[in-house]
């Protein structure tokens, strides 16, 4: 039991949920020109952990892969109870964003529906190449910047919108990227996936448009909030797109790329969370403070 439970904990994929996809919800933060720091680190927590989390283990267990995943070179095989704890910690960070309001509430619970949506063999929009890019870009992208502004104590706005469906964008840009690795069990499975309907060619292209446009509009609700590291984020986000872009051009597809492709998707996510941090850290002056300290 104890060798589940640490399969079940690798399937959580806590590092892939914490540098890669906490990008959103500390642009949120950032966005909300107000910060309530206790709050904000504890539903920082919450959203990763508890929804992300599950429902990435959730996904794990119907998918039932036997090669790379995204985070995960060698996925252990997964239980039936790992499915139920997966829907229960869910259901928990659910019941917990109550708490903080109506409209926090209900956008997590679209998070979970679309998270559900994405796995269940019910539904499956994973097998479907436009519905799971809707299902990704909202759950972990849109909604994850709209949990971080009102986490921090902000509303939601259209500059808050604007940076948010620009954000989707960026985080949809890589996220085909992985599935090159999966395609023939993705296949085997009948799910049309992005990379199995489009190719890596298709893969590559998506990368080109979604991106760009990502950081146009990214930068434009930033822009209304934060002028200068919006400019300074555009021009360095448009070299890293440059980068990315001749590295993801020598792609072939072939698995001996997996660990080279993974190093590049989290550095280039996590260089893009540090930027969203320090930003943070400045605005509200979290450096050479106790992050807890006004919640005790």
């Amino acid at each position: 039991m104890i060798k589940e439970i640490g399969h079940f904990l690798l399937h959580l994929r806590l590092h892939y949920q914490l540098f890669i996809l906490s990008g959103g919800f500390l642009l949120g933060g950032l966005m909300a020109d107000q910060m309530s720091t206790a709050q904000f680190w504890l539903q920082f927590l919450n959203v990763h952990i508890l929804l992300f989390g599950g429902a990435t283990a959730f996904n794990s267990y119907w998918d039932k892969d036997e090669g790379p995943i995204g985070g995960l070179k060698n996925p252990p095989k997964m239980t039936d109870w790992m499915r139920i704890a997966s829907l229960v910690m869910m259901a928990i960070g659910w019941v917990w964003s109550a708490l903080f309001g109506v409209l926090y509430f209900v956008i997590y619970g679209v998070s979970i529906m679309f998270f559900w949506l994405y796995s269940t063999p019910l539904a499956r929009w994973k097998s479907h190449p436009y519905l799971s890019l809707i299902a990704i870009g909202v759950s972990t992208g849109f909604n994850s910047v709209l949990l971080g502004t009102i986490a921090a104590g902000g509303s939601v706005n259209t500059s808050v919108i604007i940076s948010a469906f620009g954000a989707s964008m960026i985080l949809l840009s890589l996220y085909p990227v992985s599935q090159i690795y999966q395609m023939e069990q993705d296949k085997r499975r009948g799910d049309r996936t992005f990379a199995v309907e489009y190719g890596v060619d298709g893969v590559k292209f998506f990368f080109v448009i979604s991106y760009l446009f990502g950081m146009i509009f990214f930068s434009a609700g930033l822009l209304q909030v934060y002028p200068y590291p919006a400019v300074i984020f555009f021009i360095l986000g448009l070299i890293s797109g440059v980068i990315l872009l001749r590295l993801l051009l020598k792609l072939k597809g072939m698995e001996s790329e997996y660990s080279s492709v993974m190093k590049l998707k989290f550095l280039a996510s996590l260089s893009f969370v540090i930027f969203l941090m320090i930003l943070n850290a400045v605005r509200y002056e979290w450096i050479g403070e106790t992050v807890l300290i006004n919640y005790f």
